[in-house]
């Protein structure tokens, strides 16, 4: 069951303040008796697929709710990095994410200071010798290989794709947990005591609210962190081998990954905080207990990768739920229990091109121009 969280959820500091900023003009909307298509969760995928539903069909009555705000969970709270593929690998019939990702924001109108210059992986072994990376953490840190991906600025995926929903006609009910789906000849949704009857419904929570999604016994949530250091100078950028501007992330252990911000801020991001339900991120909070250890290793690491982070200060600390499936693979099928529900999440921190992507091809599945895909059978063989 959804549970009701405060109405600034998004920027409140339980979770720490994240380096961007999510604008979309709010109006107060009532909830409506009846939808074409029921979009539960208002973060990349949910935005996305009731965006690309306004694109594809703007006639269709299309709804999005929120159990908080927009960008409240995962979706603003990650780090911008944009990789192509999943945490699995490139799944049948997945398609190429970057390229799909880049037609979709064209085609929305969707301005997130999108770059796609390639990503590093980084190791201990294995490093080029031509690496512009030469760090220290846990041995000799440097560039393995380069990878397609890039970055964004989250606030403004996130605020481009609510007004490109909001253009298409969607209506976006923040504040609006759904507490059970029920089905009664249609999809029902109970929303605070009123009911949604809904022709097609895309659950799109990712971390939280397993027991709706059906998720609760196939995927792991976790919470993940990250920091940001104040704007660094272009020498110091030259310094840290991050110049041409990709993201990074390791290929072995211990896990590090991070990228270059607006003003020539650096974002790092490693640690997972290891939950027994998802309602524990209701209450966690990242100056306490283990996100708060987490935050100071991850502090101390970058301090000891190169002599330029040494006193370089840190000018934002925050972290995000995550949520892992079998075999890292997307969850991305029919309700088991609904026939008119779709469940898409469990991204395992790839979710930032992935989802968008995902998002409006439920969208099209939800129209039937499109089938789900078979990746469950795919995890299952690799059992």
């Amino acid at each position: 069951m959804s549970a009701t969280l405060p109405a600034n959820t998004a920027r409140i500091p339980r979770w720490g303040l994240p380096p961007w900023t999510i604008e979309f003009d709010r109006d107060h909307v009532e909830l409506p008796a009846e939808v074409d298509f029921a979009v539960v969760g208002a973060g990349f995928t949910g935005l996305s697929a009731a965006a690309w539903l306004g694109h594809m069909v703007p006639d269709k009555r299309v709804a999005v709710f929120e159990a908080s705000r927009i960008g409240a969970g995962s979706s603003g709270h990650t780090g911008g990095m944009a990789l192509g593929e999943t945490a699995a690998g490139a799944l049948p019939g997945l398609g190429d994410v970057l390229g799909g990702f880049s037609a979709i924001l064209r085609d929305l109108q969707v301005n997130c200071d999108l770059m796609l210059p390639g990503a590093f992986e980084i190791g201990r072994q294995g490093i080029l010798e031509d690496s512009p990376i030469a760090w220290n953490d846990s041995g000799k840190l440097g560039v393995t290989r380069e990878v397609p991906g890039g970055t964004v600025d989250p606030g403004k995926l996130l605020s481009g794709l609510a007004q490109a929903a909001a253009r298409g006609g969607a209506l976006i009910c923040e504040n609006a947990p759904v507490e059970r789906l029920t089905m009664q000849g249609s999809a029902l949704l109970n929303i605070q005591g009123q009911q949604v009857r809904a022709g097609r419904v895309l659950l799109a929570t990712n971390a939280e609210s397993l027991e709706l999604t059906g998720l609760a016994d196939q995927a792991q949530p976790k919470f993940t962190l990250a920091v940001a250091t104040e704007p660094l100078s272009s020498e110091q950028i030259s310094s840290l081998g991050l110049a041409p501007g990709k993201p990074f992330y390791t290929v072995d252990l211990p896990y590090l990954w991070g990228r270059v911000f607006h003003q020539r801020r650096v974002i790092f991001g490693s640690g997972l905080v290891h939950l027994e339900d998802w309602r524990e991120l209701l209450t966690l909070n990242v100056a306490e207990g283990k996100a708060a250890e987490l935050l100071a290793d991850l502090e101390s690491r970058v301090r000891e990768l190169h002599p330029t982070l040494r006193s370089v200060r840190l000018s934002n600390r925050w972290g995000g739920p995550i949520l892992i499936a079998n075999q890292w693979q997307p969850a991305f099928r029919q309700h088991a229990q609904h026939r008119d529900a779709i469940v898409l999440g469990a991204y395992s921190g790839h979710g930032v091109a992935l989802s968008v992507y995902l998002g409006a091809w439920a969208a099209e599945a939800m129209l039937e121009k499109r089938d789900l895909p078979r990746w469950e059978a795919n995890a299952d063989a690799a059992t």
